[in-house]
């Protein structure tokens, strides 16, 4: 015995009287129940699932499985008379507004501009439609949204009907049909023709309105993000909240904002190079100090030192700036962390580096590698960073011997 579909004789109904047709326990382990009659929507066109309670019970999940409207329930149901169904009537007004927006906006893209739509997704937050196009423009975007809020202020009927195959070529249809039977159309006189099985107000004008709010481009496609009715407003406070609170901080009234906010980011650049050019200079009197304290070795002098908890990113420009500064030196550095340590080996000399990298790296259980004139490497703290230092200082005096 099929289920009455009431979401499709009233969209308003909140609440209605049932009888249990058969309660069970699908394969992933949920309680689920077929009703005689309902007024919960099953997940399908776009459109997700009503949630509500039946006799108490939350409902979780709804949907159409081998011709069964299941209702998935929170626990099993105790009462096998009449049971009273109550429709989460928040979240469905939301998605009448957002599904017949989204017939509003797709058909305002494709009358004005040619563009069709080929998905349409209807998120908690935010609505998508998929344009097949590869580009558009704020011009066109924006005369798009106007048309919809014109056809949303005209408050047009929003009709239903149930036809046959025979019937459709009275019907300029917005796109093919995925059914040949049970066809529904969702109809707005003079302005769109669509196959549709969701739920939908009564007028455009409950609508309310339509915000698109950006767009990207997706695969050969550009998906348009747009918002309808209360979302509208939900979107404009939050927004406003967010203003709100830039106006403080940038201490400029919302109408100066963009200037503000364009010296503050200059401002913040000009910090950035000061701040570069100073840690260039703090690391030049580094590398000029380093060099001064180094040992000598004949011709050469060999740089070397332990750097506790600082990030190899600052290590290696220092040791490239100190060979560039002195042709005979030989860097030696090692970067000692709380659970590894690593090494950063320089110089101009004819002296292989990654080779010098690649015996000590053993040590800890280590990778790295680099050429001939500057290597790194990073392991495991099995030793510490000084004892890894002097092995790294024993085999490069070693092959200096040689």
């Amino acid at each position: 015995m099929a289920t009455e579909k009431l979401y499709y004789q009233d969209p308003y109904m909140r609440s209605f009287t049932t009888k249990l047709l058969k309660q069970d326990m699908d394969q992933k382990g949920r309680y689920y129940v077929v009703l005689d009659k309902t007024a919960f929507y099953p997940t399908g066109g776009g459109q997700p699932h009503d949630t509500g309670t039946i006799n108490g019970v939350n409902v979780l999940d709804i949907e159409e499985i081998d011709g069964e409207i299941r209702h998935f329930i929170e626990v099993p149901l105790n009462s096998l008379g009449d049971l009273i169904g109550e429709l989460n009537w928040e979240r469905r007004f939301d998605h009448m507004q957002q599904h017949a927006g989204q017939h509003i906006l797709s058909a305002a893209f494709e009358n004005l501009h040619g563009y069709k739509t080929v998905s349409f997704h209807l998120g908690n937050e935010i609505c998508t439609i998929d344009l097949e196009i590869t580009n558009l423009t704020d011009h066109e975007a924006r005369t798009a949204e106007e048309m919809a809020n014109q056809i949303i202020i005209e408050n047009r009927p929003i009709e239903t009907k149930w036809v046959t195959d025979e019937e459709l070529s009275k019907y300029s249809l917005r796109k093919e049909l995925s059914v040949l039977d049970n066809i529904r159309l969702v109809i707005i006189p003079d302005f769109d023709y669509n196959g549709c099985g969701g739920t939908h107000p009564a007028s455009t004008g409950q609508v309310s309105s339509i915000s698109i709010l950006n767009w990207e481009k997706q695969k050969k496609n550009i998906r348009v993000h747009f918002v309808c009715g209360n979302r509208v407003l939900k979107q404009l406070r939050e927004k406003q909240r967010i203003i709100q609170g830039l106006t403080s901080i940038l201490n400029a009234p919302q109408e100066q904002m963009k200037e503000a906010a364009d010296r503050l980011l200059q401002y913040s650049k000009s910090l950035e190079k000061e701040v570069d050019e100073l840690t260039s200079q703090l690391m030049e009197y580094e590398a000029i100090r380093l060099i001064e304290m180094a040992d000598r070795h004949g011709d050469r002098i060999i740089i070397k030192s332990i750097f506790k908890n600082r990030p190899i990113s600052e290590i290696q420009p220092l040791a490239r700036m100190i060979t560039a500064k002195n042709n005979a030196s030989v860097v030696l550095f090692v970067a000692e962390n709380e659970s590894k340590l690593q090494l950063v080996c320089s110089s101009n000399q004819a002296l292989n580096m990654n080779q010098l990298v690649k015996k000590v790296l053993p040590m800890i259980n280590g990778k790295g590698g680099g050429n001939e004139s500057f290597a790194q490497g990073g392991g495991d703290k099995i030793v510490t960073g000084e004892h890894l230092l002097k092995e790294l200082e024993r085999k490069l005096k070693h092959e200096l011997m040689e």
